[in-house]
């Protein structure tokens, strides 16, 4: 019987890994999915992210980010067996917060892991909030797997899953954005 696997993108984490970590390399959301999902069957993908802070009226800059947000949500929202859930952007002082995105995560991993639907969990992320979601999943009895880089990991969460991968060169070159596309 094959496994199934829901994988579980924080998009904010994934695009700071690529500009830090690999000069800002363009992906394919449906080929990272497909790559770390080798040995099991894709359920669903979750990608979670927030939309732009937008100030109150929005400057010229600002509709031009949500534009093109907008249109990036638009197109992975269609992609086969995928689901954008979306936080909230707030600004406190000159820091912009994300909201919300852990919590999503949490409780889809959580629900998810005890519907008994998947049984493995693949989870992209550095962030240490969602260990006591990778402790439910675990103990519901699905198979935890993280993928990350070293420069951005909580290491509660290294602790916390089955197993885990670095996100690589060689699996960034695997996943690139066809230069036609």
């Amino acid at each position: 019987m094959t496994v199934r696997s829901a994988v579980f993108i924080d998009g904010a984490y994934l695009i700071k890994l690529l500009e830090s970590d690999f000069s800002g390399a363009r992906i394919d959301l449906e080929k990272v999915s497909d790559q770390v999902c080798l040995d099991s069957e894709r359920f669903r993908t979750y990608y979670y992210d927030c939309m732009p802070y937008q100030s109150n009226p929005p400057t010229e800059e600002e509709r031009e980010r949500t534009s093109r947000m907008n249109k990036f949500i638009a197109k992975i929202s269609n992609l086969p067996r995928f689901q954008v859930k979306l936080g909230k952007l707030g600004k406190i002082g000159t820091e912009y917060v994300r909201k919300r995105i852990e919590v999503l995560m949490s409780v889809d991993i959580v629900q998810l892991s005890w519907s008994k639907n998947i049984g493995t969990i693949i989870i992209i992320s550095g962030d240490g909030d969602l260990v006591p979601a990778v402790t439910a999943a675990r103990d519901a009895g699905v198979l935890v797997k993280l993928w990350y880089t070293r420069s951005s990991i909580h290491y509660e969460l290294l602790d916390a899953v089955d197993e885990f991968h670095v996100i690589d060169q060689k699996l960034v070159n695997k996943i690139k954005l066809d230069p036609n596309s």
